[in-house]
């Protein structure tokens, strides 16, 4: 199997989108392991190893889309005058 990085991205992509849907189901029904695409078993010791998990997936199909992360929250606030 190639590299993923030689793979082309929408292909990457989509792969990731896949295994965050299944990883996001197996939370949601509160089980702690499933099996990926090519057949291995993934088991995670708790739920906010899951989370950890969901979001380095998400933070890597945002960089395939070209989506930059949000770094800087800007707030606007007035006294309603």
């Amino acid at each position: 199997m190639p590299y993923p990085s030689l793979r082309p991205v929408g292909e990457r992509l989509y792969d990731l989108q896949i295994a965050r849907e299944k990883l996001q189901d197996a939370r949601f029904q509160g089980v702690l392991s499933y099996r990926d695409q090519n057949g291995e078993l993934v088991a995670y010791k708790s739920d906010t190893e899951m989370s950890a998990a969901l979001k380095a997936l998400d933070i890597e199909i945002a960089r395939l889309e070209g989506r930059a992360p949000a770094s800087t929250i800007l707030f606007r606030t007035s006294k309603g005058l």
